[in-house]
C-alpha cells in the first residue's frame, strides 16, 4: 500500500511539472506541495521550486477587507489584523494622563502627554506602513528623599509594516455568496465552529530612541538609571476573529526591544470589541507584561463613536491589580481617514465602488422609485423632444 502511495505521488508530481507554467498547473501544484512535504520522498523539487510554490499558496491566501468605514485601532493598545487599504491615509491620536504609585521605592508619577499613529495604506490590500509614538512629561516623586524631578520626552517612536496573510472571511473567487437558510431560524443562529479561524497578520518595526528617553523599557520610573539603545527591533503576531453579532476578538503577541537589548520585552494583548449599534461599540481589554525591569498586567474599558465615516472619537481608562507601581490612565482621541482607495478590479474609488455595488443590488432603483424620482424622469423624458435624431 506505501509503496502504491508512493508512486501515486510521484506520478502526481510528474505530471504537474508537465503543467507547471500554467493557471491550473499552479492552482495544483500548491496544493501538492503538502503532499511532498509530508512524504519528503520528492527529491528532485528544488529550493527554489520550493519556495515559488510557498509565494504562490501565500499570495492566493491572502486577502484584505477594506471597509467603507474607518478602521482604527483606538482606543485600545492592540493592532488589528487588517491593513486600512492601499492609499488610505490615516492618523490616530490621542491626550494620555498617567498616574503612578510605586508603594516598595516609595515614589510618585503624574503626568500627561499625546500618543499618535500614522498608517499608509501601499503595494497590496493587505500591506500597510506605520509610524507610531507618544509623547509625555510630568512629574516623578521620590517620597523617600523629599525630591521631585519634572521630566518630558517621547517614549518611544517606532516604524513599522504590517501584513495580513490569511483571512478566512474574504470570499474566494468563484465561491458562491453563502444565503441565509429560509427554512430554519436555528441553521441561521446556530454556532459555527469555522468562525474559531482567526485572520493572521505579522508585524515587524523598529524603534528609535534619538532623544535618550527617561522612560525605559516601558516604564515611568528609572531607578537604576538605564538607557535604552537607539535602535531596537519590535515584531508582533496579530489575529482576529470577527464574530457575530458585532463582537470581535483580537489577540497580539509582542516582541519588544528584542535582540539587541538587555531586557527585551514580551507581551500579550487580548481585546474583546462589541457594536452596540452601527455608530457605537464598547471594549475591554487585558494587557501582560513581563520584563526584567518592567513587568505588569493591564486592563482597559472603554468606547468609540462614528462621527462619520471617516472620523471615529474615542475614551479609555486603564488600571491595574498591583501597588508596585499602580496605573491609573485615562484617554481621549479620534480617528481620521483620508480615503484616496480604489477598487483594484476597475479603479473605482471607494465612493463610485458604492453606488456601483448599489446599483447592482437595485437599492437605487428602490431608492428612486419610493421618491418618486423615476417616474418624474419618465415624464420629462416624454416631454422633451430631442431634434438631434
Amino acid at each position: 500500500m506505501a509503496l502504491l502511495l508512493q508512486s501515486y505521488i510521484k506520478l502526481v508530481m510528474h505530471k504537474v511539472d508537465n503543467i507547471f507554467l500554467t493557471c491550473e498547473g499552479l492552482y495544483f501544484k500548491r496544493k501538492c506541495i503538502f503532499i511532498s512535504i509530508i512524504t519528503k520522498k520528492h527529491s528532485s523539487m528544488t529550493l527554489f521550486r520550493v519556495l515559488f510554490l510557498v509565494f504562490c499558496f501565500t499570495s492566493f491566501s491572502t486577502y484584505a477587507q477594506y471597509t467603507e468605514t474607518i478602521n482604527s485601532n483606538r482606543p485600545g493598545a492592540s493592532s488589528g489584523a487588517y491593513a486600512v487599504g492601499i492609499n488610505v491615509i490615516q492618523a490616530e491620536g490621542g491626550f494620555i494622563y498617567n498616574k503612578n504609585n510605586h508603594e516598595l521605592q516609595d515614589a510618585e508619577f503624574g503626568g500627561a502627554g499625546l500618543e499618535y499613529e500614522f498608517r499608509y495604506g501601499v503595494w497590496k490590500e493587505a500591506f500597510e506602513v506605520n509610524l507610531s509614538g507618544s509623547f509625555q512629561s510630568g512629574k516623578v516623586t521620590d517620597n523617600f528623599l523629599g525630591t521631585s524631578e519634572s521630566v518630558g520626552n517621547f517614549r518611544m517612536n517606532t516604524i513599522g509594516a504590517k501584513y495580513l496573510f490569511f483571512d478566512p472571511y474574504k470570499k474566494k473567487e468563484g465561491d458562491a455568496e453563502e444565503k441565509p437558510n429560509l427554512y430554519s431560524w436555528h441553521a441561521n443562529h446556530k454556532f459555527q465552529w469555522k468562525t474559531l479561524i482567526p485572520s493572521v497578520a505579522v508585524y515587524a518595526g523598529m524603534n528609535f530612541n534619538i532623544t535618550n528617553t527617561p522612560f525605559v523599557y516601558g516604564s515611568n520610573f528609572n531607578f537604576y538609571g538605564l538607557e535604552e539603545p537607539t535602535i531596537s527591533p519590535k515584531i508582533m503576531l496579530i489575529t482576529q476573529n470577527n464574530w457575530s453579532g458585532g463582537w470581535v476578538f483580537t489577540m497580539n503577541f509582542i516582541g519588544d526591544r528584542v535582540f539587541m537589548t538587555d531586557y527585551p520585552i514580551y507581551s500579550y494583548i487580548l481585546t474583546l470589541t462589541h457594536a452596540l449599534s452601527e455608530k457605537a461599540a464598547v471594549f475591554g481589554e487585558h494587557q501582560g507584561i513581563i520584563n526584567d525591569i518592567y513587568s505588569d498586567s493591564l486592563f482597559r474599558f472603554g468606547g468609540a463613536y462614528l462621527l462619520s465615516k471617516d472620523i471615529q472619537l474615542d475614551a479609555g481608562v486603564t488600571l491595574n491589580t498591583k501597588n508596585t507601581p499602580s496605573v491609573f490612565g485615562l484617554n481621549v482621541g479620534f480617528s481620521y481617514r483620508m480615503d484616496f482607495h480604489k477598487d483594484p478590479e476597475n479603479n473605482n474609488s471607494a465612493e463610485d465602488e458604492k453606488e456601483r455595488k448599489d446599483n447592482a443590488d437595485g437599492k437605487n432603483r428602490k431608492k428612486k422609485k419610493k421618491d418618486g424620482s423615476g417616474d418624474k424622469e419618465k415624464k420629462s423624458n416624454k416631454d422633451v423632444i430631442d431634434f438631434n435624431n
